[in-house]
C-alpha cells in the first residue's frame, strides 16, 4: 500500500530512519526509491536545492513526481533539505507551500555564515530577521522549519546561537535539526549532551553522521567515516531520544570517502540496532 508523503512505515514505537539522497545523486526518482527500500530505511531526506534531486527552480514541477515516486515505493517523504536563508529567495514560497500541499511536514533551512570584522551580535541579529521571514512563510502552510547546527564558521554551530534565535518564534513553525555529530565537534566532552538537553524539547529532526580527530599536515580536522567508528556517543545520544520520546525522522549522512550502497547499507545496520536498542528500553 503506498504511504502519504509525511506517513512512515516505521516499526511501532520508533522513529522513521531515513537516507539523505544526496549520498545516490546519480539515481533517478524510481532508482532512489527502490534502491532505499532494499537497504531497509522507512523514507528519504529529498534534496531540494541547487544539484539536488529536486531543483528549486522546477520544485512545483518535479517535488510532486518525486514525492509519489517514494511513497509509491512504500517510502514516507518526512523532510526536505532545502538551502533557504530567506523568504525573498523566488524559490522560497513555492518550495514551502509545495511541499506542504504534498503533506511533507519538515523542511531543512540554508546556512548562514559568520563574517569577518562584523560582530556577533549583529549577524545574528540579521539572521534572526531572515529566519521570522521563513517562519512565516511556514506558519501559513502549516510546516516546520529545521535549523542544523553545523560545526565550523556557520551561525548555529554553537546550539546557543539557535537558542538565542529562535527562542521566542512559534514552536510550531521551527525547531532544532540536531546533529549529534557536529555538536561532538563543537561541544568535546561534555558540551554535546547540555546542546541536546537544552534543544529535546524542540527537535524536529536529527542527522546521523560520526567523524574523529586526525591531524593532517600538522592541522588537526575533523574526518568523517563511518557509523561507530568515530566519537559520537551513540547509546547515551540514542537512550536521551528515546526517553523523550523523539518520533521526528532521522537523517542517515554518509559524508566520508568511498561511499556507495554497500557502506550506506552496514551504517543503516548499525544505526537501526543503535536505534531499536534505545527504543526497546523505554
Amino acid at each position: 500500500m503506498a504511504l502519504a508523503a509525511g506517513q512512515t512505515s516505521a516499526a511501532q514505537g520508533r522513529p522513521p530512519l531515513c537516507l539523505f539522497s544526496k549520498h545516490l545523486p546519480k539515481l533517478n526518482y524510481s532508482e532512489l526509491g527502490r534502491t532505499v527500500k532494499q537497504i531497509g530505511f522507512d523514507g528519504v531526506d529529498l534534496t531540494v536545492r541547487p544539484e539536488g534531486h529536486v531543483l528549486p527552480a522546477r520544485v512545483a514541477e518535479d517535488l510532486p513526481r518525486a514525492v509519489e515516486t517514494l511513497h509509491g515505493a512504500g517510502l514516507a517523504v518526512p523532510m526536505i533539505t532545502t538551502d533557504l536563508t530567506s523568504a525573498n529567495d523566488p524559490a522560497a514560497r513555492t518550495t514551502i507551500a509545495t511541499a506542504a500541499r504534498l503533506g511533507v511536514p519538515r523542511f531543512k533551512l540554508g546556512y548562514w555564515r559568520y563574517l569577518d570584522k562584523e560582530s556577533i551580535e549583529a549577524r545574528v541579529a540579521q539572521v534572526r530577521g531572515d529566519v521570522a521571514g521563513l517562519v512565516a512563510l511556514a506558519k501559513e502552510h502549516g510546516i516546520t522549519a529545521g535549523f542544523h547546527n553545523h560545526s565550523g564558521n556557520n551561525v548555529g554551530a554553537p546550539v546557543w546561537d539557535i537558542r538565542s534565535i529562535i527562542g521566542e518564534m512559534d514552536t510550531k513553525s521551527i525547531g532544532y535539526y540536531f546533529d549529534p555529530c557536529h555538536a561532538t565537534a563543537e561541544g568535546g566532552e561534555g558540551g554535546w549532551r547540555i546542546d541536546l538537553r537544552m534543544a529535546l524539547a524542540r527537535v524536529q529532526m536529527v542527522a546521523i553522521k560520526d567523524f574523529f580527530w586526525e591531524k593532517s599536515g600538522g592541522k588537526w580536522e575533523m574526518k568523517m567515516c563511518p557509523l561507530g567508528q568515530g566519537m559520537v556517543r551513540w547509546s547515551e545520544f540514542f537512550g536521551m531520544l528515546a526517553a523523550a520520546r523523539f518520533q521526528g525522522p532521522i537523517s542517515m549522512h554518509a559524508e566520508y570517502e568511498p561511499v556507495d550502497e554497500a557502506s550506506i547499507a552496514r551504517d543503516f545496520a548499525f544505526l537501526k540496532k543503535q536505534v531499536d536498542a534505545a527504543y526497546r528500553s523505554v
